[in-house]
């Protein structure tokens, strides 16, 4: 299933994080996988992984089995016509780009392609992303190859295409709203006495253990608060304080302005 070549269009934060993580997890040797981006610069950092490096899009594109869009979405439509012609029923064509749905891409790239959008996020060059996967009619002989090529470099779960936008904010912009927290809690620590690389290993290690404490018992966050809430204690203090000051309130405003932004119609 593995001997598939895979192009990828574009290789900016999010693009060259997939490449990283393709690399890292040995998922295809680094010798079939080819990149493109414009900026000769970019360009150099990949070849140190040893994939594959081009200026043109199509020459990244044209010996491909699996060609991976990750480009802004004013330039979807220039790039898949400069590839469109490398583009097959045999090939799996996998969106990166927000905001650009099935349809549309469809229509830019031909009805006849396996298309899937997916949502990672910037984990996944340390193959720890969450990654959102939707297909469209086309694409049942690849899915199985497309899921296990994302769940090398974290994990996957399959969603109907109309939680795209909601997984783009929560996942991809998730990553930021997480950092966002980790850097006021070291702004706080700082505060209390720890130097600044002292507090950032507590402040990101405690919220490493956070998670999987949920991941791994499947627990809602609430139990697991309770475990450390004592009566009259610190814990609860320091959280309440946190509500009266809006905490939980913001972040939930902060989700619903990003997704307002990506879907405004809804």
């Amino acid at each position: 299933m593995r001997n598939k070549k895979i192009a990828i269009i574009g290789v900016g934060n999010m693009g060259g994080a997939i490449a990283i993580g393709l690399v890292k997890s040995g998922f295809v040797p680094a010798s079939d996988i080819s990149v493109s981006d414009r900026k000769e610069s970019t360009l150099a950092k990949m070849a140190e992984l040893g994939v594959n490096t081009f200026k043109e899009n199509l020459d990244a594109a044209k010996n491909a089995d699996v060609v991976i869009v990750a480009v802004k979405p004013y330039h979807i439509e220039g790039v898949l016509k400069e590839i469109k012609a490398v583009l097959s029923a045999d090939k799996i064509l996998i969106s990166i780009v927000s905001g650009v749905g099935m349809d549309t891409l469809a229509e830019m790239a031909g009805s006849e392609i396996p298309i899937f959008r997916v949502m990672p996020n910037t984990a996944i060059a340390l193959r720890e992303s969450l990654t959102c996967i939707s297909a469209n009619g086309n694409t049942a002989p690849h899915k199985d190859f497309v899921v296990e090529m994302f769940n090398n470099m974290g994990k996957t779960i399959e969603i109907p295409e109309e939680l795209m936008a909601a997984a783009t904010v929560l996942s991809s912009c998730g990553i930021a709203y997480a950092l966002r927290y980790i850097r006021a809690a070291m702004q706080g620590g700082i505060e209390i006495g720890f130097g600044a690389e002292m507090a950032q290993f507590i402040t990101a290690q405690t919220v490493k253990g956070a998670t999987e404490l949920l991941l791994q018992s499947g627990h809602h966050p609430e139990r697991e608060i309770d475990k450390v809430t004592t009566p009259m204690g610190v814990t609860i203090t320091g959280l309440n304080e946190m509500e009266h000051k809006g905490f939980s309130s913001s972040l939930i405003q902060g989700v619903l302005a990003s997704y307002k932004k990506i879907a405004p119609n809804k």
